[in-house]
Order: structure tokens, then sequence, then C-alpha cells
């Protein structure tokens, strides 16, 4: 993909800066990945999706080697503006094969709100399981089948895309379907489930984001996968 290409060109900046203080990223979803993630020293990472590199700066802050890749060419700017030599960065859409990654290259591959926009999941997760190494794990989270259905109305066993709007002006659209077509994918892609969790706010949440806080305190808005590597036989 070339520079404008991809969804985040042009808002890549606006998201960095909202996104390093929002209540869904830093209140919600990163401290909840981080957590189910776990000790991270000495691994080898890759954030497929990596977005601005808030992530990667964790990661690479708890002692580990990253890897970053996004689709935007802007979004890869930024992160390695913000990352500098802690990270090896490149642009690439997860649509494609991973041709420059070798097999079982990383301890952990990161997936973080960047599924639900991909057309083909099944086939991007076996390529991501191809770079994982036999005891890593894929870490994924994702909009919370219940909050999708619960904005939209309607049915909650429908699937497909749904497109809204922003408020900056940038066009979203992403995927939405139940809970067990998300775990039947998972499985197609020879992988099995280890833990799922459902996002609860941080206490901080409610001193800089109160109305968020309360919304998220009764119902959910994501959701949080760690996955591993289906083993022959198994």
């Amino acid at each position: 993909m070339q520079a404008g290409d991809a969804p985040y060109d042009g808002f890549a900046e606006t998201f960095a800066r909202e996104a390093a203080v929002s209540a869904y990223n830093a209140h919600y979803d990163r401290p909840t990945v981080l957590g189910l993630i776990g000790d991270v020293n000495g691994l080898d990472i890759l954030d497929a999706g990596c977005g601005p590199g808030l992530y990667l700066s964790e990661l690479a802050a708890r002692g580990a080697r990253p890897v970053g890749i996004d689709q935007s060419a802007d979004m890869v700017r930024l992160a390695a503006q913000r990352l500098g030599s802690l990270a090896r960065l490149r642009q690439h859409d997860l649509t494609e094969p991973l041709t420059w990654a070798d097999d079982e290259q990383f301890d952990i591959v990161l997936l973080t709100l960047v599924l639900h926009y991909l057309p083909d999941r099944v086939s991007t997760l076996r390529e991501l399981a191809r770079v994982l190494r036999p005891s890593g794990q894929i870490v994924i989270s994702t909009s919370h089948p219940a909050a999708d259905w619960l904005a939209r109305g309607g049915s909650y066993f429908t699937s497909g895309f749904i497109e809204e709007t922003w408020s900056n002006g940038m066009t979203h659209r992403y995927w939405h379907q139940p809970l067990q077509a998300w775990l039947d994918e998972f499985t197609a892609a020879g992988l099995t489930l280890d833990r799922l969790v459902e996002h609860q706010p941080l206490p901080s949440m409610a001193r800089h984001h109160p109305a968020e806080h309360e919304k998220l305190a009764c119902q959910p808005g994501f959701m949080a996968v760690r996955l591993s590597k289906r083993h022959p036989g198994t």
C-alpha cells in the first residue's frame, strides 16, 4: 500500500493525540491488553497494526524487542518518531503475507483493535500464526459483540460490516459478529483459546472521563483474547 491508501492516513496525528489520553485507549484497552500479555522482558514481539506506537513504547520499556507494522505510512512515521531505535518498523498491509518475516520468529503477536477491520480474518490469523513460535501467543483486542449489538440494534446473531463517520471526518468500517463466530474463526485459523477477558475501566477513567466510566462499568465495550497455536494431534 502506498501513502494515502490507508484509512488512517491524514488522520494519524489526530488519532495519536486522542489515543494517548482517551477513555477507550489509555484507560481501557492498553492496560487490559498489557495485563493479559504479562512479562515481556527479552521477548520478540510483533505489533501488527501498531498505529502511532503507543503499545510499542510500553513493550520496549518493559524489555521487549518489538517490531511494529501498520498499513498507514503516517502511522509508521509517528511510531518511528516516538520509538527511535527502540523498535523496528515497516509499512505493511495485513491482507498481504508477511514475506519479510521468518517462520516462528516471534514470541508474541499483538493485534489490538485491528482484526475487525480485516476482510479475511482467518487468513490473516493463519499468517500471523506462521511467524509465531510453538510456545508463543497471539493477543487480540476487538469490539465486544454485545457492544456492537447494543449500538446498532436488531438481531445479535447477524454478521456484517458497519460503516460510521467519526467526529474527525474519518470513515470507520468494521466487522461485527456474535461471540461464537469469533471463536469459530480462531479455531479455523489453527488457534486455541487460552483466555478471554472482558475489559473493565481503570479507576482513573472515572476521574478523567466520568461519563465513559459510568457506561463501561455497567456494559461491555471491548474484549481481549489470548490464543496459542494448536499443535498437530490436539
